[in-house]
């Protein structure tokens, strides 16, 4: 065994010896790339010794720095800090120092000359020496070895002027040199920055411990901690570096060179900059270690019949931040007791909701004030806070009457609320009854399409409308005021529109010589026709084009998980055709008959002279859905392609084609409008 150990040594000094010959001549080893230091110093790493107990060691060379740092402060500064305030832990029950380890340690930092290859060399050489060790073990044993004689430095400093056998010691350690008051008046500074640079590397070190600790979690949980992790080896070279550097500052300080050149401020600004990166990492790490545990926390309580209040507040808030809501009434804040045995419509969305979204819920709002058993708050999802965000957010809540969470942090269940209920930045409203059951994982498709007829929007309202065919006139009603007084007279409708400016103004001559042929009149048959998103002036009306895709997009995700009747595929086929040349849609007052392709529909209208008698005996109705789907579906092919937000919900992970028995094809579709978002770069 001990010849295997030896030859695999050998191995390691050979290889940092190549080492040493390949950085002659580099350049500053502050211009080394972290793929370069890491080439460098895994040719020193042999394993990782688990059994090696470096948190009781830490805690011990903590609590001499601490000590040190306030002894110096006294000393150097001539402050006034009590010992007995310094807080110290102490390390495991029969805990052994590696001594001869720390020895062995200690004659590699102690008495080198100063520059950046000297101080790379003998972090080599330590690394070498710990080679069995882990990376963060590394970096303890490296810093214990400093404060091994670092602490005793300065206790005898403390100790010299009243003890006999400190003032030997002192003589040897050279204690007197630095402590002579000439001398400490013109190495105050550097003294100072010597202790400053110490603490900073024991944070850094401090922090290793910290991923170490939460690595014990399951990593799913904490994404970021694998970058860090990765990183770490890079991060104790640096460390060990610095306490290099320290080692051989302290040295030139009670040396009869003490003006010696050995800058210290590029070790301070490379060790300050790992700190704030580890800090970063650390805070994003625990960030998402509380997500996790609240992620299963919440969903745990949401399986569980409980007050619906007490699971907001789990929902949104962290134990000891729990906030008052804002009443947007009265623009005054509330306890969230208001909450308890209500059924609440959670409104989640962004910062970029549009007056139209916060419109919609206006008379939901309304009915709520009547229905005193139901209440609405609104929950703002932001990423991460800024004043220009935090000013957006008072004027959104100036315009909603209902009560608003006011926090300018990330919600606790903000986890639990992208995966479980599919938030994906767009107006979600999710319904929980009192025992906080949800009834509902978005009603806001259900409130844009059919507004209070869905009242109080769970389940029961979701089924009775699922079945409802007069689907198309809440859709259209607000679009022109002409509509409403058309749907309710159960006149026949044409709403029409595309891409293709020809294929519409063709439909339009045909459909309208249609609606005056002299056999419709006769049968007393009324045809309307609308094109939606087209001005009189031929442009495009985007706001009412907008407005009613939405509404359908709105319906598609009420129904997409339905089973698939009439209603349903004529809802999936209208979809299909939104970015097609030309669509149409024919409907008796707000019951639609048949949608259909631009041309296809079309082709029926031009053939009229041919299906005309059918309407003696079945009526315009059943005759035109009839010659649509025997004689014009199967010689006029389209392909078929639904395209769906993914942000509006859950989008279905199969879809049959509304125009024939087969399952759709899947793709991703990415599209981009050049509005409503910042430029990025990366994407």
């Amino acid at each position: 065994m001990l010849s295997i150990v030896q030859d695999v040594v050998a191995k390691v000094e050979t290889a940092v010896s190549n080492v040493h010959q390949h950085i002659e001549g580099e350049l500053s080893i502050f211009t080394f790339s972290d793929k370069k230091i890491t080439d460098l110093i895994y040719a020193t790493h042999v394993h990782a010794d688990e059994s090696f107990d470096e948190d009781s060691l830490f805690v011990i060379v903590e609590n001499i720095l601490k000590r040190s740092t306030q002894i110096i402060d006294k000393i150097v500064q001539g402050s006034h800090v009590h010992v007995e305030n310094i807080e110290e832990r102490s390390p495991r029950p029969n805990f052994s120092v590696p001594l001869c380890t720390l020895k062995s340690i200690n004659s590699e930092l102690s008495c080198k000359a100063p520059g950046e290859e000297i101080a790379h060399k003998t972090t080599l050489a330590i690394l070498n020496k710990l080679s069995i060790y882990s990376w963060e073990a590394k970096a303890v044993l490296a810093l214990a070895a400093f404060a091994f004689e670092f602490g005793d430095f300065w206790l005898i400093a403390q100790l010299y002027q009243s003890d006999q056998l400190a003032r030997q010691l002192a003589v040897l350690k050279r204690v007197p040199v630095l402590l002579k008051p000439s001398e400490l008046q013109k190495r105050r500074q550097a003294v100072l920055e010597l202790s400053n640079l110490i603490q900073i590397s024991t944070r850094v070190i401090a922090i290793f411990d910290e991923f170490e600790k939460l690595s014990a979690y399951d990593h799913k949980d904490i994404p970021g901690l694998s970058t860090a992790l990765d990183h770490m080896p890079v991060d104790v070279y640096w460390a060990i570096l610095t306490i290099t550097a320290c080692a051989t500052k302290l040295t030139i300080l009670i040396s009869d060179e003490p003006d010696k050149p050995h800058d210290l401020a590029p070790y301070a600004q490379k060790i300050s900059f790992i700190l704030n990166q580890l800090n970063m990492q650390l805070t994003v790490c625990r960030r998402q270690l509380a997500e996790a545990e609240a992620y299963r926390r919440i969903k745990k309580l949401w399986r569980t019949p409980t007050e619906i209040m007490e699971i907001f507040k789990a929902l949104i808030f962290t134990k000891d931040n729990v906030r008052p809501l804002i009443d947007g009434s009265t623009n005054r804040t509330v306890n969230i007791e208001v909450l308890r045995r209500k059924n609440v419509f959670m409104f989640f969305s962004g910062l970029d909701i549009t007056d139209d979204d916060i419109a919609i819920l206006k008379p939901v709002y309304d009915t709520t004030k009547r229905e005193k058993s139901y209440t609405i708050v609104w929950i703002p999802i932001v990423e991460q806070w800024t004043d220009e965000l935090k000013k957006k957010y008072e004027i959104l809540t100036s315009k909603m009457p209902w009560f608003s969470v006011q926090l300018f942090s990330p919600i606790a269940g903000i986890r639990f609320i992208k995966e479980e209920w599919q938030f994906k930045g767009k107006p979600r409203l999710v319904v929980a009854n009192p025992q906080g059951k949800v009834e509902n994982h978005d009603a806001f498709h259900l409130i844009r399409v059919w507004g209070l007829k869905a009242f109080p929007f769970g389940r029961e309202a979701e089924e009775r409308l699922h079945r409802e065919v007069h689907w198309i006139g809440p859709l259209v009603s607000g679009i022109h005021p002409s509509i409403g007084d058309w749907v309710k007279e159960e006149k026949y409708i044409f709403f029409y529109g595309g891409k293709d400016n020809d294929l519409i103004q063709q439909f339009t001559r045909r459909a309208t010589a249609l609606a005056n042929d002299s056999f419709i009149k006769d049968s007393n048959i009324k045809i309307e026709l609308f094109c939606v998103g087209k001005t009189a002036k031929g442009g495009e009306d985007h706001g009412i084009l907008g407005q009613f895709w939405s509404g359908i997009e709105s319906l598609f995700f009420t129904k997409s998980h339905k089973d698939a009747d009439p209603v349903t595929q004529e809802i999936h086929k209208l979809l299909s055709y939104k970015n097609e040349s030309g669509w149409a849609v024919l409907s008796k007052g707000s019951a639609v008959v048949t949608a259909g392709h631009g041309s296809a529909i079309l082709k029926v209208v031009d053939d009229f002279q041919q299906w005309k008698e059918v309407i003696k005996v079945k009526g315009f109705e059943v005759a035109f859905k009839e010659y649509y789907q025997t004689k014009v579906i199967y010689t006029i092919r389209h392909c078929c392609r639904v395209d769906v937000p993914t942000v509006a919900g859950k989008a279905p992970e199969t879809l049959k084609c509304p125009e024939c028995p087969r399952t759709m094809e899947t793709y991703i579709s990415y599209k981009c409008c050049h509005i409503d978002g910042p430029l990025n770069a990366h994407h």
